[in-house]
């Protein structure tokens, strides 16, 4: 057998202890949100079902929203950690084949991902136990908010 091949069984305690920090995005959660799209604002509703995988070094996310019954949003993301580059990655995948690899960071119990260097989204627990959601772009210097979703944890 080419040892190059074979599969470690061991875990590794640096991306585990590092995915387990994100802990409090795991569960079912279900709830509603806005975006912004050019000066209209649209409602929706989501659901997110965000799982441990690997022993807990990597969290796989998938998300649905809809507008009156149809799909506006359809996503598949895996969270993981890169102990060589000590840097979270937030790799999501869409229905359409497109796929990206996205800068994270946990920023005082806040999940922060990028999809480019002016837009950032913010994930935390709000003091309603709710999960929390904002989608930001930089004009300027300025953070502008164009997106925010409050879910629910349901069982």
């Amino acid at each position: 057998m080419n040892s190059s091949l074979a599969q470690s069984s061991q875990t590794d305690l640096i991306s585990q202890s590092k995915i387990k920090a994100l802990g409090f995005m795991v569960g079912n959660w279900k709830g509603n949100g806005w975006m912004m799209r050019g000066p209209n604002k649209s409602e929706f509703n989501q659901i997110e079902n965000i799982q441990f995988k690997l022993d807990s070094t990597a969290i796989l996310i998938e998300g649905l929203g809809k507008v009156k019954g149809r799909i506006i949003h359809n996503a598949l993301a895996i969270l993981s950690y890169n102990k060589e580059t000590e840097a979270y990655s937030f790799r999501s995948y869409l229905p359409s084949g497109q796929n990206a690899e996205f800068q994270a960071e946990l920023i005082n119990e806040k999940l922060f991902w990028y999809p480019n260097k002016n837009m950032r989204y913010i994930i935390w627990i709000n003091e309603n136990e709710q999960w929390q959601e904002t989608g930001e772009y930089n004009r300027d210097g300025t953070w502008i908010q164009f997106f925010e979703m409050t879910l629910n944890r349901v069982e």
